[in-house]
Formats: structure tokens, C-alpha cells, sequence
């Protein structure tokens, strides 16, 4: 495809972005309007749910105790050493902490951010290489793709990784534009090498394996070897060893186990091998990529010829291989879905980092499609909001993973209204068409989206609060001294020593504490008679089990009753007084 000859193309973005928006007859002041819907319901809705486990309260409490400890090199869960991740997501939590308190949102903040910044510089790079139109496009697309909204809203690092990423993946893109001068190019790759140093601080080699291993396709596949004189590459991988290295030279300094079991362990045997048991088939995350693009899965013929025709493609002066973004992006996303769905462990999040070039790809796709391709996407979404609403009831039904009915049956409520949400977000958009133009239809039916699937996110606490035990702190606080031992007998709760600000001793089960609890044997406790002989005859102690367990352990040992709920019992080694016992048991919640 030729050049781009609208001006707009080259325009700074805020500009590019009015006036395009100007040319669908929208007012110059809807950019700003649509930015603050977005903003609010993006920023507004974190501290909404509690924390759910493992991963989010396992990161957030590894963030306050570092912020407790003033250590900011050695990571430590429940005060056991912990390399199973660099910090950089612990640190910029811990910050968060530092300004803001300890709470739920502040937990959040750096995954919305990180969903934000990646945002920006994706339409920052559509922009720059596809017109301002799809830029703006593209930013639509990725901000209401179920998978990064709600990323960005889980407190786990596969969203701080995504957003450094996807830094990695614009900064390439601005840095090659032909229009580029050198100083700008020079600038840019800069800031595409840096941010491979956050990736990798922030979830290891993968932060430079993924963008290698693109470059490396994508010359492949054009031949353009020529890319790899313009990645000011010396300068580069010197700034990326200067953001990442220190760190790793410093915990490996003061712990000499850490450089075999990081690089080991947490790489070569849990891509290579089942050890961690996450196994999933080769498909594993084919459902998940259509459920997390849902929204936009009409567009895949549009970006499929995005790539084949070459989009973006600008001829210049002595280049005899122009630089394709379409198909570095298309490269992008394909390498990390085969990437791991080849890797012997699997998780949901682990195919984030690609959202951001199927954004951009999408963004160019609603650029040149025209209405009747756009109303046939609505349409189905219609239908698919209808079945969706017809079929919310069986989520009443659900009885799984350990979690009682009666909570499924009070989220089947809100996986109703999401549903009717998006039929509503669909209808919206037709109508919005018809009166407004196609900018105003697909701003609309973003925002809707985003909005349902929020709503499907928060009404998740009818079953996060309770599995989150924060209706369990009030009481065990109560009795809880700082200090006292708080033992997790054969279980470790990730959510409650959060909520409690206490960390967790662990008894009989290491559980994923087991490298920690191996280096630093007198930090827990290995055995059951162990822990029954200093429960009673050691000082005074609360301990948390399972139910099953605090049945069996109760017979033997004495345990006094301070709370409990459907998954964790909590007990003292000491009776409670008898006022006391009273509130305990009057603010204990209910076993649905």
C-alpha cells in the first residue's frame, strides 16, 4: 500500500486525534470527553474488589513486606526468600504503598498503568504509521479487548510485562518510520532497549527472548537485513544491561543459590518440563485468545489483508526493502501465541503481551473497512449478547472448584447484566451509525464493552470477597498481636496475611515457599508434631487450616475457635475471654 498522503499521518497525535474526529462531525471537545469516560471507569474501578488468590495477594503482600523491610534487593514471602520473579512489579507496588497506603487499589496501580502506557504507545504507532484515524482505532480495540482490560485490573506481573512490551514493540515501530530523522530513531531504539531491561526485571529473559525471537522471524521472512544496522544496537544493549543488571549482580551477591534456581528452575525446566504443573494441550490458549478478543474477532479477515497488502508500507528514497509494520506486528502476535503454547507450562496471562499488536492491526482493519463489514460485526455481537443472556442462568448451577453454589448463584446476576450490557453496547452502536458515523458507533461500542466486562469483573467479588477471607480480619485481628505466630497448617493463604499486615509461618507444606523454606529451614515449621508441640508449649499463636485439617488437629491439640468460613478455620492456643468470645462469634461470617 502506498504512502500515506493525509496529513494527518504526520500530525503530533492530540492534534491528529481532534481533527479526526472533527472530520466524523463529532464536537472538538469529545476527545477529551471520551478520555475521562475511559480514564474513570479504567482507574475508577480498582480498589472495587478484593484481592483475589494466589497471584494477587501473594504480589501484594511481597510488596508490603519489602516496603516494611527497607529490602529492596532479597524478595521475600512471608518472610522466606522468594526468587521466583525480579521485583520490578514488586518495587512499583511497594511505591505505590509508599505514597498512597497499603489497600486494595494501590495493589492495582501498577497493572492499570502498565495497561495504560501500553495503550498509548500502541496508538502512538498506529498513528504514526497508519493515520490518526487508526490510531485512534487502535486504541478503541485494545482498551475494550476483554483480555487487557481485565489484565489490567488483576494485580499479577503478566500486565507490567505487557505494558513494557508493548513499549518494546512501538518504540521498533516509531524508530523505523522512513519520515523518522536519525536523531529520533536513535532516540526511540534507545527507548526500545530500556524497555526490554524493565521486561526482563520484570519476568526474566522472557523480556528479551520475545522481541529477539520476532527479529529474528521478521527478517526471516523479508530478507531486510538492513533492519539490523538501524537498531543502534551497541548503545542499546548497554542501556538495557544498565536498567536490568544491577539488581540481578546484588541479589546474586548476597545470595549465591539465587542464580541457579532463577535461571534453572524458573526458565529452562518450566518451559522445557511439567515441573511447575501448569500443563495445558497445544490449543490451551486458542479459547482464550477468541474470549479475549471477542469483541473484535470480526475483524480478523481486515487484518489478515492489512498484513498481505502490506499496510503502512512507505516507499523511500534508496530503502530497497521498506520496512513493514503490518507484518512486524502480525510477526509479534503470532511468535508469542506459538511461544508458549509450545511451552510445557501455561497460564492464562502468558499470552497478554500480544494484545497490543492485534490492537493495531485492528485499528488498521476499522480504518479500511467500510460500514456494511462494521454493521455485520455489530450484528453479531447482538447475537451473541442475547445468547449470552439467555445462557447466564446456568452459571447458577455452577458448583465447582471448591466454591459453594450459593455464591455462583449470586454472580449469576452480574454475568446477566454484563450480558445484556453488551447487547445494549451492540444496539447502541447500530443506532450510532445510522445518526452519528462510523467514529462515533465504534467509540461507543469500545466504551460499552469496556464497560461490560468491568461489570462482569466487579460483580466477581460476590465469590472473590469470601474467597478473599476479609470478612475473617476483623476477628483474628482482635487476638492477633504483632509477633504472635500466625501458622498456616498444611495451607498458605495468600490473601489473608495481606489483609492482616501479619506474614505467614508455614507448617508441614511448603507449598511454592519450599526453595525459601529450604534455605532458611528455621523459618517454618517441617512437621504437624512439631507444630503440636509449639502450639502448646510455645507462645501465644493463631493458626489457619482447612477445615478437614481443624478436624482432625482439634481432637489431638487444643484449638479455640476465632473465625471461620467455607475454606479456612481460624484458631487461637489460648481461650478467648468470654466478652471477647461474644464479638468473635457475632462477627464471624457465615458458612454459605
Amino acid at each position: 500500500m502506498p504512502q500515506h498522503s493525509d496529513r494527518l499521518a504526520a500530525e503530533p497525535g492530540p492534534i491528529a486525534a481532534r481533527a479526526a474526529l472533527r472530520v466524523d462531525g463529532m464536537p472538538a471537545l469529545a476527545p477529551a470527553l471520551v478520555v475521562l469516560a475511559f480514564a474513570l471507569l479504567w482507574f475508577g474501578t480498582l480498589g472495587m474488589r478484593h484481592l483475589l488468590g494466589p497471584d494477587e495477594g501473594r504480589y501484594a503482600e511481597i510488596a508490603r513486606e519489602m516496603l516494611g523491610s527497607g529490602d529492596w534487593v532479597t524478595i521475600r514471602y512471608d518472610g522466606l526468600k522468594y526468587f521466583e520473579k525480579p521485583p520490578f512489579h514488586m518495587w512499583m507496588t511497594a511505591l505505590s504503598y509508599a505514597l498512597f497506603g497499603i489497600g486494595d487499589w494501590q495493589a492495582r496501580l501498577c497493572v492499570a498503568l502498565a495497561g495504560a502506557a501500553g495503550l498509548g504507545v500502541s496508538m502512538l504507532a498506529a498513528a504514526r504509521w497508519f493515520g490518526a484515524r487508526a490510531g485512534l482505532m487502535a486504541g478503541l480495540v485494545l482498551a475494550s479487548a476483554p483480555m487487557w482490560n481485565i489484565a489490567a485490573h488483576f494485580n499479577t506481573l503478566d500486565m507490567t510485562l505487557s505494558g513494557a512490551m508493548a513499549c518494546v514493540l512501538a518504540s521498533l515501530l516509531l524508530a523505523q518510520h522512513p519520515a523518522a530523522t536519525p536523531a529520533a530513531r536513535r532516540r526511540w531504539m534507545l527507548a526500545c532497549w530500556a524497555a526490554m531491561g524493565v521486561a526482563v526485571l520484570t519476568k526474566g529473559l522472557v523480556g528479551v527472548a520475545l522481541p529477539g525471537l520476532v527479529l529474528v522471524l521478521y527478517t526471516g521472512v523479508t530478507r531486510d537485513l538492513s533492519l539490523w544496522r538501524r537498531l543502534h544496537a551497541p548503545a542499546g544493549i548497554a542501556l538495557m544491561l544498565l536498567v536490568a543488571v544491577p539488581w540481578y549482580w546484588l541479589v546474586a551477591q548476597r545470595n549465591p543459590e539465587f542464580l541457579r534456581f532463577f535461571f534453572i528452575h524458573e526458565h529452562w525446566q518450566r518451559y522445557t518440563s511439567t515441573v511447575h504443573a501448569r500443563t495445558g494441550a497445544p490449543w490451551y490458549f486458542v479459547p482464550l485468545l477468541a474470549g479475549g478478543f471477542l469483541p473484535w474477532l470480526g475483524l480478523l479477515p481486515g487484518m489478515v489483508r492489512a498484513v498481505t497488502q502490506r499496510a503502512g508500507v512507505a516507499h523511500a528514497a534508496g530503502i530497497a526493502l521498506p520496512f513493514q509494520p503490518a507484518l512486524m506486528a502480525a510477526i509479534w502476535a503470532l511468535s508469542i501465541f506459538v511461544f508458549f503454547s509450545l511451552s510445557g507450562s501455561k497460564l492464562p496471562g502468558y499470552i497478554v503481551p500480544m494484545f497490543p499488536a492485534l490492537g493495531i492491526l485492528g485499528g488498521v482493519a476499522l480504518t479500511q473497512s467500510c460500514e456494511r463489514t462494521w454493521s455485520r460485526q455489530l450484528r453479531a455481537m447482538l447475537l451473541l449478547g442475547a445468547i449470552g443472556l439467555l445462557a447466564s442462568p446456568l452459571v447458577a448451577k455452577l458448583d465447582a472448584n471448591n466454591t459453594p453454589n450459593a455464591l455462583y448463584r449470586n454472580y449469576a446476576i452480574w454475568a446477566a447484566l454484563a450480558c445484556a450490557l453488551v447487547l445494549a453496547s451492540a444496539a447502541a452502536a447500530l443506532w450510532l451509525l445510522r445518526r452519528r458515523g462510523r467514529m462515533a458507533s465504534v467509540t461507543g461500542y469500545a466504551f460499552g464493552m469496556l464497560l461490560a466486562f468491568s461489570i462482569a469483573l466487579l460483580g466477581h467479588e460476590a465469590i472473590g470477597r469470601a474467597a478473599s477471607g476479609i470478612d475473617l480480619v476483623a476477628p483474628i485481628a482482635r487476638v492477633l498481636r504483632p509477633g504472635m505466630p500466625l501458622y498456616g497448617v498444611g495451607m498458605l493463604d495468600h490473601t489473608l496475611p495481606f489483609y492482616l499486615r501479619h506474614p505467614l509461618t508455614m507448617v508441614a507444606q511448603a507449598d511454592e515457599l519450599a526453595f525459601g523454606a529450604a534455605q532458611e529451614p528455621r523459618k517454618w515449621v517441617p512437621t504437624v508434631a512439631a507444630f503440636a508441640d509449639a502450639w502448646q508449649h510455645g507462645p501465644r499463636a493463631v493458626a489457619l487450616l482447612s477445615p478437614q485439617a481443624f478436624a482432625e488437629l482439634s481432637a489431638r491439640v487444643p484449638m479455640h475457635v476465632v473465625a471461620r468460613d467455607w475454606r479456612r478455620v481460624a484458631v487461637s492456643n489460648f481461650p478467648l475471654a468470654g466478652r471477647e468470645a461474644c464479638r468473635l462469634v457475632s462477627d464471624s461470617p457465615a458458612i454459605p
